[in-house]
């Protein structure tokens, strides 16, 4: 099922030359960083398979531009792979807006997804490493380096009508969002990022956001 964007985008610029440079830069990103990458996807997957077997890949149907779905691929963090049954009830609040309680207590619940992640799952986590696989997403041009993050079917179902704005465009591996306070802020307002993003977009922001995204990476700030 494509989860298509019914009525014309709104925000969306016509920009043929900067989407055109856009892809030829990601894919020099790609040329440029495969030497160092294909060592690290080798060390990554003996780490996962000495740490807690197989499978080393966590494959997901994710919704991309135009609602089109697409397969991304990350390094599995968690002991279980069954990770979307665990997060459900709160995604789907999360984009909702909603607070999620928990039973005996005033603190909004989150899902406890240290209790599940293996050692090295969260050394990957920590340091984005886990996000690596997705260069295949970009050669594929489902995925660019930077733009809105690819949210799952079930998650898209509940998206309010102007939510829809960030299927615009490709998704990214970062976004304006990602240096602006990653998972520490509300799903509205991640939103705002990404159609400011979308508004705005040009190499130059592009090239801030990838560099945020280092800082960001190296300092831990915001991850989870």
């Amino acid at each position: 099922m494509d989860y298509l964007i019914i009525n014309p985008p709104r925000v969306y610029p016509y920009r043929p030359l900067y989407q055109s440079l856009k892809r030829v830069i990601d894919l020099t990103l790609c040329v440029v960083i495969l030497p160092f990458a294909i060592p690290l996807f080798l060390l990554c997957s003996i780490a996962i398979l000495l740490g807690s077997g197989r499978p080393i890949f966590y494959i997901q149907k994710r919704i991309g531009k135009g609602g089109k779905p697409f397969l991304i691929y990350k390094f599995r963090t968690l002991e279980t792979v069954d990770e979307e049954k665990q997060t459900y009830t709160f995604m789907k609040a999360y984009i909702r807006g909603e607070i999620v309680q928990n039973e005996n207590s005033e603190s909004t619940f989150k899902p406890e997804l240290n209790q599940r992640i293996f050692p090295v799952g969260n050394f990957l986590r920590r340091t984005s490493l886990d996000e690596l696989p997705q260069v295949i997403n970009i050669l594929k041009n489902e995925m660019s380096f930077v733009g809105p993050r690819p949210n799952v079917p079930w998650e898209v179902d509940e998206y309010h009508p102007w939510h829809h704005e960030r299927l615009e465009i490709l998704p990214g591996i970062t976004g304006l969002a990602q240096i602006n306070g990653r998972s520490g802020i509300s799903f509205d307002k991640l939103v705002r990022y990404d159609i400011k993003y979308i508004e705005n977009q040009n190499l130059d922001l592009d090239l801030k956001i990838i560099w945020g995204t280092f800082k960001s990476v190296i300092l831990s700030k915001g991850a989870g």
